[in-house]
């Protein structure tokens, strides 16, 4: 194994970050809108959305994840292992985006086709573009201090990305569509694709791969997975990886059903109003008289903007502490304010605003410390075996990634169900439904993360032993 150099520059770790950008634009969306867009755009029965979304996700989770793993590993280039494949997906990634989220004229059982194979589809270049992107971290560079510098890059990107998704592409959706949210969604998905496709491609000519794997020590495939077996660290994120996912899912699949469902328009509106009127004064008007898809916006916007401050925050405190105390401690902070949800009536608009901020700033702490985690692991298995699998490693935790999503998103459309929501019914929820729905933005996404909080106990790669793995791994490779 060697290294190049350990010092990035702006530009580069820039350009690194718009990849997670360009791929948030499809993740976000999907995490956001999915079961909605399936069960109140697309016009599908819940049921069949639920199938769709776990049994594809379940497929993509365990089938696609491991095989782009494993040749990317593989893979030798000109460019290196990982950013052939953020290059040659680029495009079909951008265009299968927009057909995802189209709603051709077909019968009911050639609607149900179409979405099979689209979101296949997505998944599949979803994979082979995020999972090489994800891995690319861990061969930019073997210096720890800098690994996190470029997850907090990173995952600001992803904020700003979230951020729009989440606070702005319902009301532009309706906007661009005139009311029409069948014709808006395409419209959006179009743009979103452009700038994503454009973003990946400045993403591969940014960036460079250092930590470049010696002929004596690549490994069989066989030994990869081997190795992965006995990383008990690698277990340890692979779960947490999937609870975590489960939560987002599940909670960022609701909120739209809780604002379409729950929360009093009423007071809805006279909480927003004076937020509208500024931003009309400034020239955002997009969001229209619709206090709900209004109000859904604001209330992701102030959860979001508190997760960059907290995303600032975590550099300096991993640093000094540590990735894993620092990731347990804002874990279990932020869930409690995702539990507080339960209590709320409906017509608890400030609570209801001000938990979702507390809840951003906190989680938004643990935000750049996974994947900067699962780096470390791809390093304490080199560390502990001689050989390096990075992407295999990101492979696995792609795995923990989509089962959460798969999970969680057809967890949003199952309960549902099971408490009786019909979707644009003409006599509204019932209590049921409303009840459900509560669940959905509360108690149940906050098992997962509390499960999680109580795994890092498990995952023994502390502050110390990360300082003696990068000064082991340093000494081997200058050697």
């Amino acid at each position: 194994m060697t290294t190049k150099t350990n010092k990035l520059s702006r530009i580069e770790k820039f350009g690194y970050s718009l990849g997670d950008l360009a791929a948030n634009l499809v993740f976000q969306t999907l995490i956001t809108y999915l079961a909605y867009f399936y069960t109140d755009i697309y016009g599908l029965e819940s049921d069949d959305a639920t199938t769709i979304i776990f049994v594809v996700g379940t497929v993509a989770a365990f089938g696609f994840n491991p095989i782009v793993g494993a040749i990317a590993d593989r893979t030798q280039s000109r460019w290196g292992k990982f950013r052939p494949w953020i290059l040659y997906t680029a495009i079909p990634l951008g265009i299968i985006s927009v057909l995802a989220f189209s709603t051709p004229n077909f019968n009911y059982n050639g609607k149900v086709t179409y979405a099979v194979v689209t979101y296949t589809l997505l998944l599949l270049l979803y994979a082979s573009s995020n999972l090489p992107y994800s891995a690319l971290s861990g061969v930019i560079t073997g210096n720890m201090k800098e690994r996190n510098s470029i997850s907090s890059y990173r995952f600001v990107a992803v904020m700003f990305a979230q951020f729009f998704v989440q606070v702005f592409m319902l009301p532009i959706i309706i906007y661009a569509g005139d009311g029409d949210k069948a014709i808006g969604i395409e419209i959006v998905m179009t743009w979103l694709a452009v700038i994503g496709t454009i973003m990946l491609l400045i993403t591969f000519f940014t960036t460079r791969e250092r930590v470049i794997t010696k002929e004596e020590q690549k490994s069989s495939l066989k030994d990869d997975l081997s190795d992965l077996i006995k990383n008990k660290p690698w277990i340890v994120m692979l779960l947490l990886t999937t609870l975590t996912f489960i939560s987002l899912a599940m909670k960022g699949g609701s909120y739209v059903y809780y604002f379409e469902n729950y929360i009093d328009a009423y007071q809805l509106t006279n909480f927003i109003s004076p937020i509208l009127d500024v931003l009309t004064s400034i020239g955002i008007n997009f969001f229209g008289n619709d206090p709900v898809s209004a109000g859904f916006g604001l209330f992701n916007a102030g959860g979001i903007i508190f997760m960059i401050v907290g995303i600032g925050l975590s550099k300096p405190l991993a640093d000094k502490y540590g990735k894993r105390n620092i990731f347990g401690i804002f874990l279990f902070i932020s869930t409690l304010f995702i539990l507080v949800f339960y209590l709320f009536k409906s017509t608890d608009i400030a609570l209801i605003f001000g938990s979702q901020i507390l809840h951003g700033f906190f989680y938004g702490i643990t935000i750049p410390l996974l994947w900067a985690m699962i780096a470390d692991v791809a390093d304490f298995s080199e560390w502990k075996n001689y050989r390096r699998a990075t992407a295999i490693i990101f492979s696995a935790m792609m795995v923990g990634l989509k089962l959460g999503l798969t999970i969680g998103s057809s967890l949003v459309t199952q309960v549902l169900s099971f408490y009786g929501y019909v979707a644009n019914s003409e006599f509204g929820p019932s209590s049921e439904a409303i009840l459900g729905t509560k669940l959905l933005v509360s108690v149940y996404p906050s098992i997962p993360f509390f499960i999680g909080v109580v795994l890092l106990l498990f995952y023994e790669i502390n502050k110390s032993l990360e300082s003696q793995i990068e000064f082991d791994l340093k000494q081997r490779r200058n050697n």
